[in-house]
């Protein structure tokens, strides 16, 4: 059995992905990986159920047959999450007509981003279901799964607003493996992003 591991290539991933990339090739599968018998078995987003803003269960089965691009925040973050959520809406806009993508944003506030907040930021920023969902759950349920997007999602008194987390939008395919990541507060590492998911949906044809 062989392991090799995501973070010591990301260098690597993140020069290819800036350079001109074959948009016919598929993309990468990120993370750890293991090769079984001859078989290689890769790293993927273990089950989480979590609710949306509509009250309603969220899960791997929401998402079956599905790609969707992930990102983790909270409302009263005063310093990155506006940014990101305004690169997660051009997304949007982009793939409004494409059933076969979903958002799905994780609140690491669940104390005080409560259902009906949720639901309300949501509102305002004119997006609905079924195409983005804004979840909240158990905190070390959201924080633990962070790690398996390669994100970042913890408390932190000396952070802005109380919580240290990523900004990075991270693209998941329909067998749960991460397929592309970029920083969701650069307009143009969304951008090639965006060519990302466009490769991934054509794949999936």
């Amino acid at each position: 059995m062989r392991k090799y591991l995501f973070w010591l290539l990301l260098p690597l991933v993140v020069g290819c992905q800036l350079g001109a990339p074959d948009q016919n090739a598929p993309l990468p599968i990120l993370g750890e990986f293991d090769v079984v018998n001859g078989d290689t078995v890769y790293h993927t987003i273990r089950d989480f159920s979590f609710v949306n803003q509509d009250s309603q269960e969220v899960n791997n089965q929401t998402f079956a047959g599905k790609a969707y691009v992930v990102d983790f925040f909270f409302i009263s973050c005063p310093t990155i999450c506006p940014k990101v959520k305004k690169q997660m809406l051009r997304l949007s806009e982009r793939f409004k007509d494409e059933g076969r993508l979903v958002l799905l944003s994780h609140t690491i506030d669940t104390k005080h981003d409560t259902i009906p907040r949720l639901k309300k930021f949501a509102t305002d920023l004119g997006v609905g279901l079924p195409q983005w969902h804004f979840v909240t759950g158990e905190k070390d349920s959201i924080y633990s799964i962070a790690n398996d997007y390669f994100s970042i999602a913890q408390e932190d008194p000396n952070a802005p607003g109380g919580f240290d987390h990523s900004g990075r939008l991270i693209l998941v395919d329909t067998q749960r493996r991460v397929r592309a990541f970029c920083d969701g507060t650069d307009p143009k590492s969304v951008d090639q992003f965006m060519e990302d998911v466009a490769r991934l949906l054509k794949e999936m044809h």
